[in-house]
Formats: structure tokens, C-alpha cells, sequence
């Protein structure tokens, strides 16, 4: 389901910084999972960051960053905005791509937030493009 609202992809140079945003219905704190990720062109989409919320279940309360992102993009949220961020500094060429916030308020036995299976909701996608 496209819920979320995204905002702040454009063009940028390498060694660049963005700073995307992605509006949720509701509360973001009542989702049990949060996340974001970007699909390359051509390639599958693949998980940037994310956070699962402890529900009770076993695959509950993680964190997960990819290791492309580590060190230079900091996902985090403003609760009262109903908000979630993604703060992407040191912007490389090979970071060009579309990106994606989910999330999710189901609850669920198993979850892999960097799965893209476990989301129920998801933004547009906004394009990312680090060139010179």
C-alpha cells in the first residue's frame, strides 16, 4: 500500500548529503518496523536501514544497517511529525538510486525489517542521483 509520503531525493555531487523524509499515517511509534530502502536500476531492491519495534515476537527489536550505509546514513524519526529520516552524507556515485520508506504495523511472529516482505506500507520512492 503507497501510505507514506516522501520527500527529499534531487541531485547531489559526490561527497554530497541529503537528507530524505518520509511522513507516515498514525503514529510511527505504534509501527512495529521501519525502514528504508533503495533499488539501483536494474537491480532487486535492497534494504539501506532499518528498526523493528519489540512486539513480543521472537524476530522483534533490531536494528539493521547495510554496509554500504554504515557510517554514513543515520535513519531516525520525530515521533511528534510523524516522521522518519535518513540522513546520507559522504553520497557516492554507486548510491544513485530510488528510495523507498516502509513500514509496518502488523503484528508478526517472525519479522526481518530488512526483509521487503515484512512492510505493509510504503512511500512513492524518490530519486537519488550522485553524478558531477
Amino acid at each position: 500500500q503507497l501510505h507514506l509520503v516522501e520527500s527529499g531525493g534531487g541531485l547531489v555531487q559526490p561527497g554530497g548529503s541529503l537528507r530524505l523524509s518520509c511522513v507516515a499515517p498514525g503514529f510511527i511509534s505504534d509501527y512495529y518496523a521501519i525502514g528504508w530502502f533503495r533499488q539501483v536500476s536494474g537491480k532487486p531492491r535492497e534494504v539501506v536501514s532499518c528498526i523493528s519495534k519489540d512486539d513480543g515476537n521472537k524476530d522483534d527489536g533490531s536494528t539493521y544497517s547495510a554496509d554500504f550505509a554504515q557510517g554514513r546514513f543515520t535513519l531516525s524519526r520525530d515521533n511528534a511529525a510523524n516522521t522518519v529520516y535518513l540522513q546520507m552524507n559522504n553520497l557516492e556515485p554507486e548510491d544513485t538510486a530510488v528510495y523507498f520508506c516502509a513500514a509496518d504495523d502488523k503484528l508478526r511472529l517472525h519479522r526481518y525489517c530488512q526483509s521487503t516482505v515484512d512492510y505493509t506500507y510504503w512511500g512513492q520512492g524518490t530519486q537519488v542521483t550522485v553524478s558531477s
